[in-house]
């Protein structure tokens, strides 16, 4: 799969393309690998792609059990473990928190761009940015296997909105 060019959360956009690209996309890889992508993971999948933002597992559990999918933790995740582990969503260490991936399926180093105003969350992939990390990785005799970097500031509009 090839990455398409994905509109930062930051942006104006059109969400709902945004949503059902990404969910398009999920779901061809799953039938591709013959994964089970069930109501649920799918749900799970859907309230984090319905917000640019981190949202924690009891935030997630709160919308299942409201629409009548589960009221237990493992229900939320095992639906997060499974969406994780194959690159449908990122979980932020430093929120606790969960996000969908705005490249699902395609081998990436993200960044996340966490708006400390706002809460909003821009993925942005550093394959091509992150060689400085690959050298400093090859000079000690390390091999990466996953970055994670995290990144708080304010966004634009947010801080456009700050009085001067």
């Amino acid at each position: 799969m090839t990455t398409t060019s994905k509109t930062s959360a930051f942006a104006p956009h059109n969400h709902a393309s945004c949503i059902s690209t990404t969910l398009r996309e999920v779901e061809t890889s799953c039938i591709a690998k013959k994964l089970r992508l069930t109501p649920v993971r799918r749900r799970v999948l859907e309230i984090l792609l319905e917000e640019h933002r981190a949202l924690g597992a009891y935030d997630i559990l709160e919308r299942l059990s409201q629409e009548g999918l589960g009221t237990q933790p493992p229900v939320a995740y095992r639906a997060l473990d499974f969406l994780i582990a194959h690159g449908f969503a990122h979980k932020l260490q430093q929120k606790n928190a969960f996000i969908a991936c705005h490249h699902p399926d395609d081998l990436h180093h993200p960044a996340f761009m966490i708006c400390s105003d706002c809460g909003h969350v821009a993925e942005e992939d550093l394959s091509h940015g992150s060689r400085a990390l690959s050298e400093a990785a090859t000079r000690v005799g390390f091999s990466i296997h996953r970055t994670n970097i995290e990144v708080e500031g304010i966004c634009k509009s947010c801080d456009e909105q700050r009085p001067a």
